[in-house]
């Protein structure tokens, strides 16, 4: 009998429940799919899974289980996993759908999709994911609330200026919608108090935040979005693996002579990050020399503005995390001082 070297649990997540398939690796590399089943995502159904799970598993070779960052509704089961001391990884929705190109899949199911990311987990080596700081989480929710109050507060605005330049506007209709704008920009101050609060609580996340603040056009909140967002880049790895978890990833389709279109950002990721960068990169590239250059370079070499922000809100998201691994702040003179000690260093030769 061929001995089992790797065990993997493949999970697909939605809202109400969990399709599972488990897989093996033999000492020859052979990998087998040999059982599925369908659990409810909740505290009972996790505990059933894992039960299940115990009974169909070698318990003396380690298991995997594997799961895609499904917003929201991923969270509960890795916390439950986590508590119970197992080993879970949480691979990038870009990371999943690239590699479920690459199979013969014609059909794709939540069963064929939790089949994937169990051979996904048996082919690749995976980190284990970590219960993240609970600043992290707190400041995710805070600043998609804010995000909703902001967005509220549009709709209630062009509501306001409608109603005022209409041929009869009712002064009642008038009072309300102001009222409510009054009572959404008090809940926003209130929200970016408890924001304020919570990072003076913690020392090292408020020097990370401020490190990441040295970087032109980023300003506390949309650092503490960066850091809610990515979970203080629990799951990042490199840059580009942050710009694509942000859908900054560029997408292009050629074949042949007759298939080219144009290169475009794939949008397959976190809006709320996407979203965060857009106003930031509007004030670097109005008052830093160096994001006006790329901005004009890239504006010169293709002839569109919005291309050559985005490229630029790419670069700061980027940059971000540069500061966050190297803790070092932001220096508008690196460049130049990198070109100046590469200009010494030939003339020495």
């Amino acid at each position: 009998m061929k001995k089992v070297v790797k065990q993997v649990l493949g999970i697909d997540v939605a809202q109400k429940e969990l399709v599972v398939s488990l897989g093996r690796m033999y000492e020859d590399w052979t990998p087998e799919l040999y059982a599925g089943k369908v659990f409810a995502n909740t505290e009972k159904g996790f505990a059933s899974l894992l039960k299940w799970v115990n009974e169909r598993t070698d318990q003396a070779v380690s298991l995997q289980f594997v799961m895609e960052a499904t917003g929201i509704y991923h969270e509960a089961f890795a916390y439950f996993l986590d508590g119970q001391q197992q080993d879970v990884s949480i691979v990038l929705p870009n990371k999943m759908s690239n590699y479920m190109r690459t199979l013969e899949t014609k059909t794709i199911t939540d069963k064929t999709a939790s089949e994937a990311i169990a051979r996904f987990g048996l082919e690749r080596k995976l980190d284990n994911w970590h219960k993240p700081k609970e600043l992290y989480r707190m400041l995710q929710q805070l600043t998609r609330e804010r995000d909703q109050l902001v967005l509220e507060r549009t709709v209630l605005k062009n509501q306001l200026h409608a109603e005022e330049a209409g041929a009869f506007p009712l002064v009642g209709s008038i009072t309300r919608l102001k009222e409510r704008i009054i009572l959404i920009n008090k809940q926003e101050k209130l929200i970016k108090q408890e924001i304020e609060v919570l990072i003076e609580k913690d020392p090292q996340v408020k020097q990370i935040l401020e490190l990441i603040c040295t970087i032109p056009g980023i300003s506390i909140l949309t650092a503490a979005i960066i850091l809610g967002e990515t979970n203080g880049f629990e799951l990042i790895r490199n840059k580009r693996q942050l710009a694509s978890y942000a859908g900054f990833d560029v997408k292009e389709k050629e074949s042949g002579t007759s298939v080219k279109k144009k290169a475009k950002i794939s949008k397959k990721g976190n809006r709320h990050l996407r979203k965060a960068m857009h106003f930031p990169a509007l004030s670097a590239i109005k008052h830093d020399e160096r994001f006006k250059a790329i901005f004009a370079r890239l504006v010169a070499r293709d002839g569109i503005k919005m291309k050559a922000a985005v490229a630029v809100q790419r670069k700061l998201l980027e940059m971000t995390y540069t500061i966050y691994k190297t803790n070092k702040k932001y220096d508008k003179c690196y460049l130049k001082q990198e070109k100046e000690n590469a200009l010494v260093v030939v003339e020495q030769k």
